[in-house]
């Protein structure tokens, strides 16, 4: 059976989407179908404003309608500690604990050879000048990267880079609790807040 181009067109768009199969596709193709078109335009509004939008924060690289982003721009905000975490979503999972107050750096991705990602394709060395800037008040960074082995190599990564720079740096992990080979923004909340009280240094 030949589908149609404009059907055949959008499943192959959501084809190229993390985590959705063929079938999937091809569900969630034929659900839009069935939709009212005043709901599709609005959905498609909000596709093309995703980009148009939304700018990544030149302090913490969190993605935000404002540079510097609501966090970063908080006063009440403890300036001396900074958590990394891999993902904007990340951040997202641990501000719904309520227990942290710092600052977060968002490194968009983890090092992994097999993907063809190094230090260079993730934001690093924005970290490295932000931690080693003489403006910085930053005592504590907190490697939140998750604990699969792309991220523990991540998180040894850094240490040894911020380690060559002999700043007056606590470099602390997070504590256990998280399971290994886990998502962090698949974490629950309790399990997010054990893991920042008991995070250790490395």
């Amino acid at each position: 059976m030949r589908i149609a181009k404009p059907i055949a067109a959008l499943i192959e768009a959501f084809e190229k989407l993390p985590g959705i199969g063929p079938k999937t596709a091809q569900r969630l193709t034929f659900y839009l179908l069935h939709v009212p078109q005043r709901e599709l335009n609005l959905f498609a509004q909000s596709l093309s404003r995703i980009k148009k939008d939304t700018v990544l924060c030149g302090t913490c690289r969190n993605v935000s309608e404002t540079d510097p982003c609501p966090i970063c721009s908080e006063a009440s905000r403890d300036v001396s500690t900074i958590m990394v975490v891999e993902q904007p979503l990340d951040i997202l999972a641990f501000e719904k604990t309520g227990k942290y107050r710092g600052l977060y750096h968002v490194l968009h991705g983890s090092i992994s050879p097999l993907e063809n990602i190094g230090p260079d394709e993730i934001y690093i060395d924005d970290l490295l000048r932000r931690v080693s800037s003489k403006k910085s008040r930053v005592k504590e960074l907190i490697i939140a990267t998750n604990p699969t082995m792309e991220g523990e190599a991540t998180a040894m990564y850094l240490n040894k880079k911020l380690k060559m720079k002999n700043l007056k740096l606590t470099i602390s992990r997070l504590g256990m609790g998280i399971p290994t080979g886990a998502d962090l923004e698949y974490a629950d909340e309790t399990t997010l807040s054990q893991a920042i009280a008991g995070r250790r240094e490395i």
